[in-house]
Formats: C-alpha cells, sequence, structure tokens
C-alpha cells in the first residue's frame, strides 16, 4: 500500500512546479529536435495548440494519456518526458520528486489498464 506523507501546499506547489518546469522544457527539446511547430505538435496527437502551449508554458499540467501521446510523437518512453536534464546527477530533492511521481504515475496507468482489461472482459463474456 502506498503510504502518502502530509505535505504543507506550498511544498505540494514546489513539488508540482519543479515536475512541470522538467515536462516543458524536454516537451519544448523533443519538439525542437523534430523540427516541430507547436501546431505541427498538437496537430500530430489531436490536442489544441492552445492546450499545448500552456504545456510548454507550465500554466498546465497533462493526463497520463496526453503524456503517452507525447512520448509516442517523439518516439520515446514517457518517463523520459519527466526526467530532468542531465547535469551529472540530478538533486536529491528533485529525484525524491521524480521517484514519488513515478510510483504514482504507474500507479495510475496500472489502475486504468485494469479498467480497460475488466471492461474488455465484460463485453466479451470472459472469464
Amino acid at each position: 500500500m502506498l503510504k502518502l506523507k502530509h505535505k504543507s501546499v506550498k511544498q505540494v506547489e514546489e513539488e508540482e512546479k519543479a515536475l512541470k518546469d522538467i515536462l516543458k522544457g524536454n516537451i519544448r527539446k523533443y519538439r525542437k529536435r523534430r523540427n516541430l511547430s507547436q501546431f505541427a505538435l498538437a496537430s500530430k496527437i489531436d490536442i489544441s495548440t492552445n492546450f499545448l502551449a500552456d504545456i510548454e508554458a507550465g500554466n498546465t499540467w497533462v493526463s497520463a494519456q496526453t503524456l503517452q501521446k507525447l512520448a509516442k510523437a517523439f518516439d520515446i518512453e514517457a518517463y523520459e518526458l519527466l526526467k530532468p536534464e542531465k547535469e551529472g546527477s540530478p538533486p536529491a530533492e528533485q529525484k525524491k520528486i521524480m521517484d514519488k511521481f513515478s510510483q504514482d504515475l504507474a500507479v495510475v496507468l496500472k489502475n486504468s489498464v485494469d479498467k480497460s482489461v475488466a471492461h474488455l472482459k465484460k463485453q466479451y463474456l470472459i472469464t
């Protein structure tokens, strides 16, 4: 069972901002490496250009599904969008944030897959 530690609102906001900063930087980096405009990438993954611009500005967060679409568009694994730039090893606090987020994301993705499988089994009467 996942143990949750009580954090202050400020701590949660700081952690979220750190993750958004990593995500927005990585999206921009991979998009530019592939010479994609925001419009081209947004079209490719079926989201609005405004939504992608908000993600790259760090103004909004993404769902697991959008994260997967971005990763697929860049031909990388989703976790790579959440990895900090390599400058030696990441600071300890940043690593803790990433580890916690990775655990939470794994739980969300597993639950989503489990629900999908259960739905398909029910729909096709598979036991």
